[in-house]
């Protein structure tokens, strides 16, 4: 049956192409014309010599001969692309608590901003701040308010404003020392990474070669996370990169280096209970909590892993219980996906520069875009328990 159903689709596709010579000078048609009559004795020869399976596998060569060699491969999951300007990229989506707006990082040519979006369709809703140190230090305090790092004032300080981008902002703790990626606690303590110079001149020169994906190695610093109280005290509670603030407000999941790999540890916002949650030879990192609490979202080379080479590795959206159990992967494209965050409505949002087609430009309305650029993409993940 394959071998009569592949004939007939032959002789339909050489049909459509003698028809198309008519267009042609009447000698070169004629030559075509026994040309294409060789050719069909010859695929009927081939055809009943061959099994079933060839067959088949004939019918499909002719079909994938006259389809459009433009058409985007089909996506390694189920992730939709969510934000999409011109000429520009957006990274690191942070959902507010009520799960209405992200804050992102976006960049335009030599310009970067903090913007506030809509969840819901990725449209931008207003540029919250410009200010150099808040790119790696925004963060929301609650559905209305946000807070970042500025020195705005002649020295260090963990600031807050309305996150529509106007009115007033307060200074809420002066700070000292080299600090990124902040967190605030109920009691407006502060958690953050302090990063200490192994040597001052190689640290201070390729500050300006950062990776924008990588905000978990410092290049000549050493990292470590305090915890900053309203009294002015501090205590370190371990070594470790990229904390995150678990639902409740009870304890931190953060990544700490061991030898090439990175990876996952939990501990209480008061510095007792160090917990390891993974151990591979991986690197494990940007981790952010479920809207439950229950389970932890990660950036992970592990499903192919180069330690030496971090850049030749697969990065992809990976998933933990937060007692280490359950270990799965969200995403699986070849391109670099990061910072994962979940929203109330347990949609994961995150960045990557997968390739954007043309079909997904004109649904945006957007005309130009660069290749490898970051988007905000987002995925209705089901946990193990919901599937």
């Amino acid at each position: 049956m394959p071998v009569i159903i592949a004939l007939k689709h032959f002789h339909f596709r050489s049909t459509q192409l003698l028809r198309l010579t008519g267009h042609i000078a009447p000698s070169f048609n004629s030559q075509m014309g026994k040309y294409m009559r060789h050719i069909m004795l010859l695929t009927l020869g081939l055809l009943l010599a061959a099994p079933a399976a060839n067959a088949a596998d004939m019918l499909e060569w002719l079909n994938s001969s006259t389809t459009s060699s433009k058409h985007a491969k089909t996506p390694a999951d189920t992730a939709v692309l969510l934000t999409l300007e011109n000429k520009q990229s957006e990274m690191y989506p942070m959902p507010s608590p009520n799960g209405k707006y992200l804050l992102t990082i976006s960049q335009l040519g030599k310009q970067s901003w903090v913007s506030r979006r809509f969840s819901e369709n990725g449209d931008p809703a207003n540029r919250v701040s410009n200010d150099e140190r808040a790119l790696d230090s925004i963060g929301w305090k609650n559905d209305d308010q946000v807070y970042y790092l500025s020195d705005r004032a002649g020295g260090l300080g963990l600031w807050e404003k309305i996150s529509d981008g106007e009115g007033m902002q307060r200074r809420m703790q002066a700070l000292h020392g080299t600090i990124t990626q902040p967190i605030v606690l109920a009691d407006e303590s502060i958690i953050a990474v302090r990063l200490k110079p192994l040597n001052y001149k190689k640290a201070k020169k390729k500050a300006a070669k950062r990776d924008s994906f990588n905000n978990w190695q410092y290049e000549g610093f050493s990292s470590e996370i305090v915890r900053f109280n309203k009294d002015g005290s501090e205590q370190v509670l371990s070594d470790g990169i990229n904390p995150s603030l678990s639902p409740d407000g009870k304890s931190i999941v953060f990544s700490l280096q061991a030898g090439r790999s990175i990876h996952l540890f939990r501990i209480n916002t008061d510095g007792s209970d160090l917990i390891q949650i993974t151990d591979a030879r991986s690197v494990d990192v940007q981790p952010s909590w479920s809207a439950d609490g229950k389970r932890i979202l990660f950036t992970s080379n592990r499903a192919k892993a180069d330690l030496k080479y971090q850049s030749k590795s697969q990065w992809d959206i990976w998933s933990i219980g937060s007692d280490g159990r359950a270990l799965t992967q969200i995403t699986f494209d070849a391109a670099r996906d990061g910072a994962a965050r979940m929203g109330e409505n347990g949609h994961i949002y995150f960045h990557s520069d997968r390739a954007v087609s043309n079909q997904m430009s004109k649904q945006h309305q957007v005309k130009a875009t660069k290749s490898h650029d970051f988007h905000i993409w987002t995925i209705n993940w089901k946990t193990p328990t919901q599937q």
